[in-house]
C-alpha cells in the first residue's frame, strides 16, 4: 500500500504537468524609440544575415531594416518588393469577416511576420494567410502552401485581424503563430502538410483577463521562442514538445511611465527576434502616441537579456 502510494506521488511530481516553468522579470539591456517608424505600425522582426529586418502592416511594398547605432535606432528602407500580385483567398466564413473586406484595398497585404532562409526572405500576410518568398533584388512570389481552408475547418482563423501573426523558418519547416480565438501554432512541412498545435500551458503566465494570444516567433539555438503579447512575456519552448523551458516577463518595462502609450491597449509586442546578443521585441502601437509625449508616435524596441541562470 505504502509502496503504491509513494509510486503514485513520484509519478505526479515527475509528470510534465507538474514541472514548473521558470518565469523571471526581464532585464533591460536597452530601449529605443525607432526613428522613422511613426505611422507604420511595425509588425514583425527577424535577424537576416546580421541585419535586423522588419515589416509594416501598413506598407505592402517594402521591407525595412532597423539600424542600431550610438544609442539610437533608425528605420531605413531595405528592399522594395515587386511582382507580388493579390493572391486568391478562401471564402470568408461569416458576414462579420466579410464586411471589413468591402472597405479595404485588395493590395493591402497586412504583413505580420518576416523570417529568412538560405533561399531568401519570407513574409507572412495575415489578410490572405499566405507566405511570400522574396529573392534577389526584391522579386516576390507567393508560395503554393494553401493551409487556411484546412486550418479554418479545425476552428482556427475565424475572426478578421486575429489570425496568422508570426512566422519563422526552422530548418526545412515553417512555424506560424495563430494569434487568438483560439491561439495556436501551425507547422508547415516542406511538402505543404499543415499541422496545428495547442501551446502547452505555463503556470504563472498571467494574461490578466485578456485573451491568450501569440504575436511573434523566433528560432534560435535549436528552440522556438514565442511572444505572448497580452501576457507581456517571451518564452523559450523546446521542440518538438513545445513545452516552455523558461519565460521572461517584460510587463514592468513596457508599463514604465517613460515607455507607455496613451491608450493602454495599444503598444503591444508585435515582433520578436533572438540572437546571441539577446531578445528583441518591437511594439506595434497602431499609430498611438506616447503618454508623456503626445506628438511622438514612434515604435518602441526593447533589447532584453537572457535569464541570469543561463
Amino acid at each position: 500500500m505504502i509502496k503504491r502510494l509513494l509510486s503514485s506521488i513520484a509519478c505526479v511530481l515527475l509528470s510534465p504537468l507538474a514541472i514548473a516553468t521558470d518565469i523571471s522579470s526581464a532585464r533591460l539591456l536597452a530601449s529605443y524609440w525607432v526613428d522613422g517608424s511613426a505611422g507604420l505600425d511595425l509588425s514583425g522582426l527577424s535577424f537576416c544575415a546580421g541585419k535586423l529586418l522588419t515589416v509594416s502592416d501598413r506598407a505592402s511594398k517594402q521591407i525595412y531594416a532597423i539600424q542600431l547605432m550610438d544609442g539610437r535606432a533608425e528605420l531605413v528602407p531595405y528592399l522594395k518588393l515587386s511582382g507580388l500580385r493579390v493572391p486568391k483567398r478562401s471564402q470568408a466564413h461569416s458576414l462579420w469577416s466579410f464586411i471589413p473586406e468591402l472597405f479595404r484595398p485588395a493590395r493591402d497585404l497586412d504583413f505580420e511576420g518576416i523570417t529568412c532562409g538560405e533561399n531568401g526572405i519570407y513574409l507572412l500576410s495575415e489578410r490572405y494567410n499566405r507566405i511570400a518568398m522574396v529573392e534577389g533584388p526584391g522579386e516576390a512570389r507567393w508560395l503554393e502552401n494553401l493551409w487556411s481552408p484546412e486550418v479554418k475547418a479545425r476552428g482556427y482563423l475565424q475572426a478578421p485581424n486575429v489570425s496568422s501573426e508570426g512566422l519563422v523558418k526552422a530548418g526545412d519547416q515553417f512555424w506560424l503563430a495563430i494569434e487568438r480565438e483560439p491561439r495556436g501554432l501551425l507547422r508547415l512541412s516542406p511538402g505543404g502538410d499543415a499541422q496545428v498545435f495547442s501551446l502547452p500551458p505555463v503556470g504563472g503566465l498571467d494574461f490578466r483577463g485578456s485573451p491568450e494570444d501569440l504575436t511573434g516567433l523566433a528560432y534560435f539555438d535549436g528552440a522556438l521562442f514565442t511572444l505572448e503579447g497580452n501576457a507581456h512575456a517571451v518564452c523559450r519552448r523546446t521542440l518538438p514538445s513545445l513545452k516552455a523551458e523558461w519565460c521572461l516577463d517584460y510587463r514592468a518595462l513596457e508599463k514604465a511611465p517613460e515607455r507607455m502609450y496613451e491608450v493602454a491597449l495599444r503598444g503591444r509586442g508585435g515582433g520578436l527576434a533572438v540572437n546571441e546578443q539577446g531578445i528583441f521585441v518591437v511594439f506595434d502601437n497602431d499609430n498611438t502616441a506616447r503618454a508623456q509625449y503626445p506628438g511622438d508616435r514612434r515604435a518602441l524596441l526593447l533589447h532584453l537579456a537572457f535569464p541570469d541562470s543561463l
